[in-house]
């Protein structure tokens, strides 16, 4: 598979744009290489703020089902390379701005909520339709986001919500139409580029020390009920479903 995403430094600003046609769905090497690119950022002295944006249809739609499908201990894999990306972006000694589209899914939802800015066109919808895709993850992300009880009505019933809302919640900086998002963006970066890199390092540095809970174990956390998800049969039907465009029909009904 080709590199999922294409990256330029200027002016002390890293953008990486997702760019994995139709809609941003990576497999495990794919999160693996977005994971390595970003702490590589982090530790290059050129850098000094990264925006995270992408083309296509929306955001992120996660992780890549066919794979998982094919091999449900791919599992493992995934996993780890979306833990690896949220951590990269969360930890990274260099705020992280992310520009969102349309859909924010999966693995969007942990890019987005691990992000320090978050900047939406008017027709960004965020979403955690886990539960119909036989797998759990991304609560601790969306919970650093949106409020316990909005968290726990989009995990349970898979409805989404939408960027007007997510700004009346607090988590958008900004809500702008779809072409002036990596402009807006950018113009965030340029006045933190313009501060002393040492201030806004421990500035980081501190605001994530003072967070509510070690955000990487809560995603761990996550993520061994998505292990003990993936051993039931369920879980398969719902993958299988969603790959050949059916409705599931589970044991228990």
């Amino acid at each position: 598979m080709s590199t999922p995403f294409r990256t330029t430094i200027a002016d002390g600003i890293a953008e990486i744009i997702l760019d994995a046609p139709p809609v941003n769905a990576f497999d495990s090497a794919g999160w693996f290489a977005i994971a390595a690119e970003i702490n590589a950022l982090g530790a290059n002295d050129d850098v000094r703020v990264i925006i995270i944006a992408a083309e296509g249809k929306g955001f992120c739609a996660g992780v890549d089902i066919k794979e998982l499908a094919a091999d449900s201990s791919a599992i493992l894999k995934v996993n780890r390379g979306n833990f690896d990306t949220f951590k990269a972006i969360h930890l990274n000694s260099k705020p992280v701005i992310v520009g969102l589209h349309s859909f924010v899914l999966g693995g969007g939802i942990g890019i987005s909520g691990a992000a320090d800015i978050l900047v939406a066109s008017e027709c960004t919808r965020f979403g955690v339709p886990e539960i119909d895709r036989g797998a759990m993850g991304g609560g601790a992300h969306l919970q650093r986001m949106f409020p316990v009880q909005k968290v726990r009505y989009m995990y349970f019933t898979g409805e989404f919500i939408d960027a007007q809302e997510a700004y009346r919640l607090g988590a958008i900086e900004r809500v702008v139409p779809r072409d002036q998002v990596l402009s807006t963006c950018r113009e965030i970066a340029a006045t933190i580029a313009s501060k002393s890199p040492a201030m806004v390092r421990i500035a980081k540095e501190s605001l994530t020390g003072i967070e509510d809970g070690n955000l990487e174990d809560k995603y761990r956390w996550e993520q061994g009920f998505t292990y003990e998800a993936y051993t039931m049969g369920d879980s398969q039907e719902a993958r299988d479903a969603f790959v050949d465009k059916r409705d599931a029909s589970f044991a228990d009904k």
